[in-house]
């Protein structure tokens, strides 16, 4: 399956670039590189482009696990703001990174450790900054 193309906001992009520094020399390194591959095949828009259908940075948003047909209710976040519990998720964890600039209705293949492989489709975006007006 090809992944399907995603979108990223210029600002997410840098602000994402700036984390991939800080972290490329720390253990997050595998997920480091997971990201930068999915950021090297996004289409990049200015914020004020960005569909409002796109799970950008900070978006909460509505995911279902297709291998398990759990629906999740979650907040993309920097992993400093990261907190299961409450529903934000890291787009350095496995699923955050494969979340990102994903539309509704798309889905996508992620590996996940242990060697698994998930497939998980966005249902609905509940807010998105950038639909808010917030850059």
């Amino acid at each position: 399956m090809n992944p399907p193309e995603i979108i990223i906001t210029r600002s997410d992009l840098e602000r994402l670039g700036h984390l991939m520094e800080w972290h490329a020399s720390a253990r997050d390194n595998l997920a480091v590189e997971y990201l930068e591959n999915e950021l090297s095949r996004a289409r990049v828009v200015n914020h004020s482009d960005v569909p409002t259908t796109v799970v950008t940075m900070n978006s909460r948003f509505r995911y279902v696990d297709c291998s398990t047909g759990q629906a999740r209710t979650a907040t993309l976040v920097y992993p400093a703001d990261a907190d299961a519990a409450s529903g934000k998720l890291s787009v350095l964890a496995p699923v955050g990174c494969a979340l990102l600039g994903l539309a509704v209705g798309q889905t996508i293949e992620w590996p996940l450790p242990g060697g698994h492989v998930r497939r998980f489709r966005i249902e609905e975006i509940l807010f998105q900054p950038e639909a808010a007006g917030e850059p």
